[in-house]
């Protein structure tokens, strides 16, 4: 009973003599700069380690108590390993660093971490790595720089409870010149960047072909940081004409690479009637313009349609394949790709394309078995569903980060979709 009648009511736990009052858990130290400076000083060291990001910043509802039950879980396995430490950082997501753990473990221990939080919360949107998953597994070796730029952006924005920070302006006229003046001396090719389409049909990995393209904001990185490239649509339409054919001039040094392999080039309708591509097809023989597939954007073909039936016929004349990018299921449903005359569609997974509704797969479905000359490609399949949903649909070519995690393991994409179904079944 409270003396005083409008005193809070207390909670009346008894402490025995001697005993200390739990204590209240404080907010966790940040190891922004702790884990950088290790980073910077063992950049020779890094052989070996590999490296868990768990993305606490997406979720929802979050509390500095998940960090430490995840510190805990994680420590567990530390008995087992030949390193491990955990770090927090500024934005509430955590860094560990492990070495001689067995991958499978790893994965459990992560996947076990993630059915717990998202049992009583959700993410607000994808991992920076365009993946639906609250952690990433990745060598250090292979992910280095992009790390260290991770943990410096950190530093730089003040964390969490720093400034946000600022969204870049969009680029000017007189900065795109000057890129452009820049692009013309400068050696692209670290910024070309080829990501496979994968047959999922095949016993084994079978390459349909090589998408090249260019890693535009690694490149405003580095040669325009303080403004955003893609901001402005019409300059970076612009923009990308001119690229391309930088790129051609790159590729016109070589054309040997298209021996016995097929390559994607994501070109603008422009770039194609030009007199830059007409020097690159002189260069081809028969046989290998017929590996090339011509990567058009959809956005592209609806603004240019006569351009698009001028580059029809010359890709027919030429032997060269045409593949439409950047479609969704509404435009596979209404789109009639079989008078578009192409030979590949290239579809974009996304999450709600596994929450249409029955009659809405059933068209969609429909129109896939009904192309008999063109090809789809589900691309940027970040997780493991987009694949499952692929074989489900009848699409039988796939694209994207999941597809080159699992290629780096040496699975085959088969297998890997065989093992998730056993997984989900279960």
């Amino acid at each position: 009973m409270n003396r005083q009648p409008n005193a809070p009511k207390r909670d009346w736990v008894r402490v025995k003599p001697g005993e200390r009052t739990a204590a209240v858990p404080e907010k966790p130290d940040y190891d922004d700069q702790k884990l950088l400076t290790l980073l910077q000083s063992a950049k020779r060291e890094v052989q070996g380690l590999r490296l868990i990001h768990l993305h606490m910043s997406l979720l929802k509802d979050k509390s500095h108590l998940d960090i430490m039950s995840i510190k805990r879980a994680m420590q567990e396995t530390a008995d087992q390993s030949a390193y491990l430490q955990v770090f927090n950082l500024s934005n509430d997501d955590a860094i560990v660093l492990y070495k001689g753990i067995k991958f499978s473990l790893i994965s459990d221990v992560c996947s076990k971490i993630e059915k717990l939080l998202l049992s009583r919360t959700m993410m607000v949107k994808r991992n920076p790595y365009g993946e639906d998953s609250l952690y990433s597994i990745m060598e250090l070796s292979l992910n280095f720089v992009n790390v260290i730029r991770f943990i410096e952006g950190l530093t730089k924005d003040g964390g969490a409870d720093g400034a946000k920070q600022e969204t870049k302006p969009p680029i000017t006229l007189e900065e795109l010149g000057k890129i452009e003046r820049a692009v013309q001396m400068f050696d692209l090719s670290p910024f070309m960047l080829n990501q496979p389409v994968v047959n999922i049909r095949a016993t084994e990995n079978e390459f349909e072909y090589f998408e090249l393209y260019i890693a535009v904001k690694a490149l405003e990185e580095r040669l325009s940081p303080q403004y955003d490239i893609t901001a402005n649509k019409w300059l970076f339409s612009y923009f990308t004409a001119n690229l391309d054919n930088s790129v051609l001039k790159a590729l016109n040094y070589g054309v040997d690479f298209l021996r016995g392999r097929r390559l994607g080039l994501n070109l603008n309708l422009s770039t194609i009637l030009s007199a830059a591509f007409v020097k690159f097809d002189e260069r081809l023989t028969t046989d290998l313009r017929g590996n090339v597939v011509l990567e058009i954007n959809k956005a592209d073909l609806v603004e240019n349609i006569g351009m698009y039936k001028e580059v029809v016929d010359f890709a027919a004349a030429k032997g060269y394949k045409i593949c439409i990018d950047g479609l969704n299921d509404f435009w596979v449903t209404h789109m009639d790709l079989e008078y578009m005359a192409c030979d590949y569609a290239k579809i974009f997974w996304t999450d709600e394309m596994d929450m249409m509704s029955e009659g809405e797969y059933e068209a969609f479905c429909d129109k896939i078995r009904a192309q008999s000359n063109c090809r789809f490609v589900l691309a940027r399949c970040g997780t493991v569903s987009g694949l499952m949903f692929a074989e489900k649909a009848g699409i039988n070519l796939v694209q994207g980060r999941i597809v080159d995690n699992i290629l780096r393991k040496g699975v085959a994409i088969r297998d890997a979709i065989k093992t998730a179904k056993v997984m989900s079944d279960d």
